[in-house]
């Protein structure tokens, strides 16, 4: 999570949600900030939007980003269960 996050909420990490807007800090699209579009938990990754990788066939599809490559920079508190879980209630 980012510093700001870290303050507020007194949490050091939290696991990227469909919706959370990231900052990837790593590898070769570091810099790159977007829109949480996937999530695969078994596997660990995430799917930014506008992060797109080319197929050798042609055509483009989203690169699947290492979880612990990213930042959190904006929660999505949607759901009731994880509005707890961040607030610490």
């Amino acid at each position: 999570m980012s510093d700001d996050l870290r303050e507020k909420y007194k949490k050091k990490t939290l696991r990227p949600r469909k919706g959370d807007s990231v900052k990837i800090v790593r590898g070769g699209f570091k810099g790159i900030e977007g829109k949480v579009s996937r999530v695969d938990g078994a596997a660990g990754k995430v799917y930014v939007e506008g992060v797109n990788r080319e197929k050798i066939a042609g055509g483009t599809s989203l690169a699947a980003i290492d979880a612990s490559k990213v930042v959190i920079t904006s929660l999505t508190l949607d759901d009731k269960l994880r509005k707890r879980k961040v607030q610490g209630e």
